[in-house]
């Protein structure tokens, strides 16, 4: 096993590690994570428009269109948060004005809808396209708006304006030249043309998003991150840079689906992975943590019983670097082993519909439990899954977690002996 991590450590971590630094999806996750709150806040919506008691539903009834308003321009339109949030991160990486960059990020991918003349409502956009379904359209159109403006501004393609002239001034002048470059170019191929640059570039990712919600797409995802964070690189910031947007699509179709009364198509979105699977944290380490609190060894007892409320929040930092779990040839086995099967189990129960699919996105502190529950609709069964999932993950962690402890004790003892024999030399 330590023959394995030296491995990782030299032919995983370096392209990783650059990965992670790499501007482009550094800005992409950057401008994804921004848009959490609103996904989180305007789910909660959806949760209160159906309600799990038959009874609050037939109360709510009337009422749910209203009520589902906050959704609607918060998680239906997801896509427009991020693309400026990426546009002003990518921007700012480039030491260009980051306001500029968003707002032309933002007026590319709205340049690539067609507005509808509704009689006696006058031109509309379609709100179809502005949620996760065009989250890879706003990664697109935010690197190509940001990329015109950095190259204007290298050859100086510019409107410069005087020192004397106050700042917020002369970066729209600046922004001027780009802009126009931007929106032309966007125009003329999509309205001009007629190329339809969403519906090419929805199909061109279409088999990710398919591959995404498959058995094997839950896998992959589960086992880079583990094995990253078992060399000491926070997996889910490199792994989920690339996965975000394919999950972020999976929970749109998911919403849409349940404000319509529909059946929940998909199994893997992000709350499939953040209830079901990392239970505690990457790794799912609440069931190590369990074993820790109560541990004869006085150090894994100490990091254990400090790291348990944090623990509970899904927060493991502690115990991965305190433990440690990072390159630790015992516990790095259950750590990678684990949740792989317990993917498995959660897939398969959903597959099955012996567990509702997750279309809710709760906020990630909440106890697994609790927020499997909430992210199911209200489906009790979703917390009887994490309960069993956390027994397995106890389970598996149980054997590789007792080979560690007495290699704990039994250094403890040696050095403690060793800190007798030192102060009776002393006295």
């Amino acid at each position: 096993m330590s023959k394995f991590f030296e491995i990782i450590e030299k032919f995983l971590m370096p392209p990783m590690t650059k990965l992670a630094e790499q501007r482009h999806l550094k800005a992409i996750r950057d401008g994804i994570i921004s848009t959490i709150p609103l996904i989180i806040v305007g789910s909660f919506f959806l949760i209160f428009a159906s309600p799990p008691s038959a009874k609050l539903a037939e109360l709510v009834k009337p009422y749910a269109g209203n009520i589902l308003i906050p959704f609607r321009l918060t998680v239906g339109l997801m896509s427009l948060y991020a693309c400026y949030g990426i546009g002003y991160s990518l921007a700012k990486s480039y030491k260009l004005d980051g306001i500029s960059g968003g707002v032309l990020s933002l007026a590319a991918f709205l340049i690539t809808m067609v507005p509808q003349n509704i009689e006696g409502h006058g031109w509309m956009l379609p709100m179809g396209n502005a949620g996760g379904a065009g989250m890879f359209v706003a990664i697109i159109m935010s690197i190509f708006a940001v990329e015109v403006m950095r190259f204007l501004h290298r050859i100086n393609f510019v409107i410069k304006m005087p020192e004397s002239v106050p700042e917020a001034v002369s970066r729209s002048f600046e922004a001027l030249v780009p802009g126009a470059i931007i929106l032309i170019v966007i125009w003329a191929i999509r309205h001009m043309i007629g190329f339809d640059i969403q519906g090419f570039i929805m199909d061109l990712f279409k088999p990710l998003v398919t591959a995404g919600n498959t058995l094997p797409g839950i896998l992959i995802p589960i086992l880079l991150i583990t094995l990253l964070w078992s060399a000491g690189i926070h997996g889910v910031s490199v792994v989920g840079s690339v996965a975000r947007p394919i999950w972020l699509v999976l929970l749109d179709e998911n919403t849409a689906a349940a404000a319509a009364n529909q059946a929940i198509p998909n199994i893997a979105p992000e709350p499939f992975f953040q209830w079901f699977i990392w239970i505690g944290g990457s790794g799912a380490t609440l069931g190590l943590l369990i074993w820790m609190v109560f541990s004869k060894s006085k150090y894994l007892r100490s990091v254990g019983r400090a790291s348990l409320i944090p623990g509970i929040c899904n927060i493991n930092e502690p115990i991965i670097f305190g433990a440690p779990i990072m390159l630790n040839p015992i516990l790095g086995i259950p750590f990678i082993i684990g949740p792989l099967i317990t993917g498995t189990i959660s897939y398969y129960a959903m597959a099955l519909n012996l567990v509702n699919k997750p279309y809710i996105q709760p906020p990630w502190t909440l106890p697994a439990p609790i927020g499997a529950y909430l992210s199911t609709g209200g489906d009790w069964r979703a917390a009887v899954l994490v309960v069993i999932n956390i027994i397995i993950m106890a389970a598996i962690y149980y054997p590789f977690f007792k080979a560690y402890e007495k290699k704990m004790i039994r250094e403890e003892t040696i050095d403690g002996i060793a800190s007798e024999q030192a102060n009776l030399s002393l006295d």
